[in-house]
């Protein structure tokens, strides 16, 4: 039996049984399965929340690691379960484009889950997470090839979250990725495609305040003090020194931010 690691990404929190009974579902047919959890408290419905959270953590696995990620508001529609090989490694996930980011980083291979026989029995309209994804992944922790699960397809959905749209001659629109444990907002601007950040020509609304000032590290600000920082994510964090920036702007994932640039 091939032991390997089966990591989940969900929106299911920890008060409730689901994120339980996934593992349940998994050792039972995989008893030599090692799960991660890598988080269960991306907020409820964000699809660009999840796909951020598992493009940040999947280059961190060894190889052959099968991820599993359910973040899924179409849960019971029309839409399918995909199988993704990308870096060296699977992605279990609904065709919502929560896998946008792995798509757009990565060489890759889409497969619509069509055979059924690795599902559950009695596939229930609202837990894929339980009767369709977990099994899923177990099977494939057990060695079953990627092939027999589906065809591949290439009319899977994609969406642009990770990047923000100019609307103006130096103004771009973005959006909040992600609020984090200590109320940074994760922004979806990449320092590197504006410079005029680096060289302290900006302006970024968030809310309604208005930020002018880029940090290298969290303690040079003063207590209370709004400030951008290139966070370990890759993209622009607005941070409020030893508070929660997003209490103090009413934001949350989602919530739309402008840069202006000079």
């Amino acid at each position: 039996m091939a032991t390997r690691l089966i990591t989940l990404t969900t929106d299911f929190g920890l008060t409730d049984h689901f994120a339980g009974v996934m593992k349940g579902v998994i050792l039972s047919l995989c008893p030599a399965a090692r799960i991660v959890d890598i988080c269960h408290e991306v907020s409820a419905y964000q699809i660009a929340e999840g796909g951020f959270t598992i493009a940040q953590a999947y280059r961190f696995f060894p190889p052959k690691t099968v991820h599993v990620i359910v973040v899924d508001p179409g849960v019971g529609t029309a839409r399918r379960p995909l199988l993704t090989e990308a870096a060296g490694q699977f992605f279990v996930a609904p065709d919502n484009g929560v896998l946008s980011m792995i798509y757009s980083g990565e060489k890759h291979k889409v497969r619509a889950v069509t055979a059924s026989r690795y599902f559950l029995g009695n596939v229930s309209r609202t837990f894929h997470g339980r009767d369709v994804f977990a099994p899923v992944a177990a099977h494939l922790a057990n060695g079953v090839a990627p092939s027999r699960f589906g065809k591949p397809v290439t009319d899977y959905l994609r969406l642009d979250f990770d990047t923000p749209v100019r609307t103006g001659k130096r103004v771009w629109t973005g959006a909040v990725l992600k609020v984090d444990h200590f109320g940074n907002l994760i922004t979806n601007f990449r320092p590197e495609n504006f410079p005029q950040v680096r060289a302290g020509r900006f302006v970024m609304a968030a809310g309604m305040e208005r930020i002018g000032r880029l940090a290298q590290n969290y303690a040079e600000c003063a207590p209370g003090e709004l400030f951008l920082i290139e966070g370990s994510s890759g993209f622009l964090e607005i941070s409020l020194s030893q508070a929660s920036a997003a209490k103090r702007l009413g934001c949350a994932s989602g919530s739309p931010l402008e840069l202006t640039v000079y």
